[in-house]
């Protein structure tokens, strides 16, 4: 979880969904990162637990946040952001007066005891790249499972890689694929340039039948614009987890 500092920066109330009236919009998302100790995830997850909790007694207005888990132990706190002036908030301020400020850090002391780095970034949701043809949506029910594919490039070719996904998802229209991905730019916070594509699924099963699928669809041409991708990218990496509801909170 997050210090207090960055814990006030970051929960902002606004909707984590885009619907179909939106996807012309980019919305841009903060991104906390814990890197969990391994002996600590039961803790950490016991805490987040307690905090939600002390935010639901009283009723904590203005935060709203999802939250991921990594299969490395990286915990994700991911909060939409309208613009600059949002770090300007400091929503916790409320829940600390009614706390009372010794349980409010002693919360914030054991979170910081269960790892040793985090950080934090901006990416923001490109609609126009993106492929989703029943409305782009980040709430994807009953597809907590995540692929995120990370396509890494140098500034000498980001333009042809943006023309290229471009290219790819054409390709994914005519076919009428069912493979549906959300693609998100890096904004601040990061070293270097990427695309981050991200696919929902039931599960790891599932992901692996619907991609094999895919790829079978795409045939012949989809495999020739996936390898003039390919030798585009400076890096290509690849991880996966799972959403957690149970460890985000809605303002009600």
């Amino acid at each position: 979880m997050k210090t207090i500092l960055i814990l006030a920066l970051v929960f902002m109330l606004s909707p984590v969904t885009l619907n179909a009236q939106e996807t012309n919009n980019r919305q841009s998302y903060w991104i906390h990162e814990d890197q969990v100790k391994p002996s600590k995830q039961g803790d950490y997850e016991k805490i987040t637990k307690e905090f939600i909790e002390a935010c639901k007694k009283h009723n904590l207005k203005g935060a709203d946040w999802a939250t991921a888990r990594v299969n490395n132990g990286t915990y994700l706190s991911i909060t939409p952001i309208n613009n600059m002036s949002d770090f300007d908030k400091n929503p916790l301020a409320p829940l600390a007066d009614k706390m009372g400020e010794d349980k409010f850090n002693d919360l914030f002391r054991r979170f910081n005891e269960c790892y040793d780095k985090h950080g934090d970034r901006v990416v923001v949701l490109t609609p126009e790249l993106s492929y989703m043809p029943n409305g782009l949506t980040t709430n994807t029910a009953g597809q907590n499972y995540r692929k995120w594919h990370f396509l890494h490039v140098t500034p000498s070719n980001i333009t042809k890689l943006k023309a290229k996904i471009k290219e790819i998802k054409a390709l994914y229209q005519k076919k009428g694929a069912k493979e549906y991905f959300r693609i998100y730019y890096n904004g601040f916070g990061t070293m270097g340039d990427y695309y981050l594509v991200t696919i929902s699924a039931k599960d790891e099963k599932s992901y692996i039948e619907l991609s094999n699928q895919t790829e079978t669809l795409l045939g012949d041409e989809g495999k020739k614009l996936m390898g003039e991708m390919f030798l585009l990218l400076d890096k290509y990496e690849t991880t996966s987890g799972w959403m957690r509801p149970d460890l985000g909170y809605t303002a009600k």
